[in-house]
């Protein structure tokens, strides 16, 4: 069982930023395409951006397009997700997500995801 661990969360004002981060334990990073979902209270979980475990392709949610951007560090075995020009609307819990399948585009849906992190908080607020 891969484990996701994520960090970085917190409580920061509007205009500011965050960057996250998600380290899988056991297996090397690029044996999977990574990804970040988030959910608010009262709210469906949704996509928010992915990355592919090779070729560089990234995918974003409009709501976060320009301001959020997904990275991955190989040499540390790191996933990053950026968060810049934060609002209210962002608050949420955001999960790290693993799919081991190869998918052309990555997915964008939470039941293709195999492995998830316990979440991070994120809040947005004066």
């Amino acid at each position: 069982q891969v484990q996701l661990v994520e960090s970085g969360g917190g409580l920061v004002q509007p205009g500011g930023s965050l960057r996250l981060s998600c380290a899988p334990s056991g297996r090397t990073l690029n044996s999977y395409d990574m990804g970040w979902f988030r959910q608010a209270p009262g709210k469906e979980r949704e996509f928010v951006a992915a990355h592919s475990r090779s070729g560089g392709r990234t995918y974003y949610a409009d709501s976060v397009k320009g301001r959020f951007t997904i990275s991955r560090d190989n040499a540390k075995n790191t996933v990053y997700l950026q968060m810049s020009s934060l609002e209210p609307e962002d608050t949420a819990v955001y999960y790290c997500v693993a799919d081991r399948l190869i998918r052309i585009p990555v997915a964008t849906t939470p039941g293709s995801y195999d492995y998830w992190g316990q979440g991070t908080q994120v809040t947005v607020s004066s």
